[in-house]
């Protein structure tokens, strides 16, 4: 992976610091094809003249679209934040009973996609659906509609405030408590020193796990479609499948992107105020505030969360399992090849990203110059837009330049190395920092090559690393839906087109076996996370 030659290797700072021109052509070169796909979308708006462009953006329909996700976003954020910290602080510093279990089940509901569970709570509480059959000898005839932007605002929250909750929690646990004990010496109530102590102190961390609900919120495809909520990433896909809707796509696209871009500039900005928590030897020496009365509330919200989140969704799919519709099994039954298309490219996703991944981390890890923060940024790029933005761009492409590479598993492979890779890189790029460079410099003192020492000596050392990205890369491909949608060859069904085409038909029993694969697999990827930290 380096091209220094042996001389350089006797001054540490000159091997972190030259910058391989190999290295860093590759580098340059899968940055570029990372960003890539979002060039089309601008050449697709191009060809618009600048007037017919203005009218599409200032269009009424538009004007609804942006309101509605722009709702969405800010909607979830709010509540994600008012459900997360109350939760985080309640498994830090409080005496709640059976801490450690409540955490764990708090944190689990990440692990499920929102589609997964707005799949399960539209059959529950749509018309006719098990709630109302329940309620009708009571004579209750019809109930709210779960359908719309309220509804997808209450699922999307329900499956995203974990991000909250963990970022939170990790900034309670590094907190300095004597500093909240000092306030309450001060004759300070427990309310007034939360407000004026710990607030500040992990307002970073809880404004970091928004951000990254926020980016969620208005990325999210799979709720919107199943709720028919009128935002962005919905109506991309219906004007994609319309007849001439292509440029209003793009256009829409377009804005998405923006909004996009704006969080996380907003997400670079906090990100430079960590300080404030972090790097801070904790103290937990306090005793923890005592609950009183309000004990065993607390415990019976937190389980009525987790009843909601997790349970309730899985019970749904289990039942499916014993009532499958028979009138059309012929069409909808599960078959094993849908795992396995989904086991097949999710792995491919994994392999090429951490190959992809190896040379870009590794040049921002020990060779800091511009160049090498650029091209790591833009690996990012993709993590950051909607898949549905990333499939669209990629069906420009292939449509019109793709030749047989259209509609086929090498271009869905690529857009899922687009959307994950950054994780990949992110863990890849950890690991490279933890190898000590003497190590590598002894190994080119005693004349081994580039090649040689990276092969003997790194690849062992950053092994781990790699593994865990790849995991990642292919837990979140496994989940991924539009991009999967768009971009499948045609008659290539895997988990997640299944139970697309199930909601599609409302067969509903026949997403069961499918849902409840993912979800399994989809709990591995918390399994991970949760490993990290110190529960």
């Amino acid at each position: 992976m380096e091209t220094e030659t042996g001389d350089s290797a006797d001054d540490g700072s000159a091997v972190r610091d030259a910058r391989p021109l190999g290295l860093t052509m590759l580098s340059g070169a899968i940055a570029a094809a990372v960003v890539f796909p979002l060039t089309w979308l601008l050449l697709r708006a191009a060809e618009v003249d600048a007037e017919r462009a203005f009218g599409i953006v200032v269009r009424q329909r538009n004007l609804e679209i942006t309101l509605n996700s722009l709702t969405l976003m800010g909607s979830v954020t709010l509540l994600s934040i008012l459900i997360g910290v109350p939760l985080a602080v309640l498994t830090v510093q409080t005496d709640l009973p059976y801490r450690r279990f409540w955490t764990i089940v708090i944190a689990l509901p990440l692990a499920i996609p929102s589609y997964i569970g707005a799949f399960a709570f539209v059959s529950v509480f749509r018309p006719r659906g098990i709630v109302q059959s329940w309620l009708e000898p009571f004579g209750v005839t019809e109930l709210p509609s779960i359908y719309g932007l309220h509804g997808a605002i209450l699922i999307i929250t329900l499956y995203t405030y974990p991000y909250v909750f963990i970022t939170t929690r990790a900034a309670l646990k590094s907190f300095d408590t004597s500093l909240l004990d000092a306030a309450v010496t001060l004759k300070h109530t427990r309310w007034e020193a939360f407000k004026r102590v710990t607030v500040p102190q992990i307002w970073p961390a809880v404004t970091a796990g928004a951000l990254l609900v926020a980016l969620y919120a208005v990325s999210d495809f799979g709720t919107p479609a199943f709720l028919q909520a009128e935002v962005f990433t919905r109506q991309i896909y219906l004007e994609h499948r319309s007849l001439g809707g292509a440029h209003y796509a793009a256009f829409l696209s377009l804005q998405l992107v923006a909004i996009t871009m704006v969080i996380i500039a907003l997400e670079s900005r906090i990100s430079g105020n960590e300080t404030l928590y972090t790097g801070r030897t904790a103290k937990h020496d306090s005793k923890p505030f005592k609950l009183g009365r309000w004990k065993w509330p607390a415990t019976a919200a937190c389980g009525l969360l987790g009843f909601v989140t997790l349970v309730l969704p899985i019970l749904i799919y289990t039942q499916w399992l014993f009532t499958v519709e028979t009138d059309r099994a012929g069409t909808f039954d599960f078959e094993l090849i849908y795992a396995l298309n989904s086991i097949g490219v999710a792995g491919a996703a994994a392999i090429v990203a951490t190959l992809l991944a190896l040379p870009v981390a590794y040049l921002a890890a020990r060779h800091h110059s511009p160049l090498a923060w650029l091209f790591e940024r833009a690996t990012y790029i993709g993590f950051a837009v909607p898949g549905i933005v990333i499939g669209l761009a990629l069906v420009f492409f292939g449509a019109n330049y793709g030749g047989i590479f259209y509609q086929s598993i090498p271009i869905l492979v690529f857009a899922y190395v687009v959307r994950f890779m950054p994780q990949s890189v992110g863990s890849t790029r950890t690991s490279v920092l933890q190898v000590d460079p003497k190590l590598t410099e002894a190994s080119r003192t005693l004349g081994r090559g580039a090649a040689n020492t990276f092969r003997t000596v790194t690849l062992p050392l950053i092994a781990p690393g790699l593994a865990a990205g790849a995991a990642l890369v292919f837990l979140t491909t496994m989940k991924e839906l539009p991009a999967t949608l768009l971009l499948r060859p045609t008659g290539f069904e895997t988990l997640v087109t299944r139970i697309w085409a199930a909601e599609s038909a409302a067969v509903y029993g026949q997403a069961a076996i499918p849902a409840l694969i993912l979800i399994l697999v989809s709990g591995l990827s918390m399994v991970i996370i949760l490993r990290q930290e110190d529960l």
